[in-house]
């Protein structure tokens, strides 16, 4: 998959106390560790704290919209990336009833619910994926999640999808190891055992390359 340009400095969509708290100490995690098991394990307590915290986070960045990559009226926000690629934070924003296609990430998550309810269903990859335009996925973990609630993002559930489940917008916060709205990634079919190159973009934000 290509990767989008590379950039020197980190960007603050978002810039307040809270931002820089748990930026800083996420990268500060990042420069001693290289492990993703690691990494995730170590800033999760930070991240419980940004969920409890109601607020941080301006209605605007809680938005949905017609014009996001996913579809379904669903926005990304993005409110912090990295100058060297290797991280990207920002917030899905998923009206009721809509659900995200099923993609991956390719790279270490962590997600945390803000607002709302969702169900998420992890996908496991029973092909080699040699095949760039197939795969064949069985659903083996679907759950519930309520504010608070968070999971990681590594190889064996890299593969999901997730569905507002209120009445009311579901607002998740996403941490992720790359600058997941510029790569190129891939969304899937279960019903055909079908897979493509995807892209969703940034609502904010462009990715520097006349691809959105």
């Amino acid at each position: 998959m290509a990767r989008p340009p590379r950039r020197h400095t980190d960007e603050w969509l978002l810039d307040n106390p809270q931002m820089r708290r748990f930026i800083g100490t996420v990268n500060a995690t990042r420069s001693k560790v290289s492990d993703p098991r690691q990494i995730v394990a170590m800033i999760r307590s930070t991240f419980v704290e940004l969920l409890a915290d109601p607020a941080w986070l301006p209605q605007k960045f809680q938005q949905p919209s017609t014009e996001s990559g996913m579809g379904g009226g669903i926005g990304m926000w993005l409110l912090y990336r990295a100058g060297d690629g290797g991280l990207a934070f920002s917030a899905l924003v998923v009206p009721p009833g809509a659900q995200t296609p099923v993609h991956d990430h390719l790279a270490w998550g962590l997600v945390g619910l803000y607002r709302g309810e969702q169900e998420e269903e992890v996908f496991t990859r029973q092909d080699d994926g040699r095949d760039e335009s197939h795969a064949h996925l069985t659903l083996s973990v679907r759950q519930m999640l309520r504010p608070g609630d968070l999971y990681e993002l590594l190889p064996e559930n890299d593969i999901h999808r997730v569905r507002t489940t209120s009445a009311d917008t579901s607002v998740s916060l996403h941490l992720l190891g790359n600058d997941n709205g510029c790569i190129w990634r891939h969304r899937f079919d279960p019903e055909t055992d079908s897979a493509q190159p995807f892209r969703s973009g940034w609502l904010n934000v462009d990715c520097g390359d006349g691809g959105g």
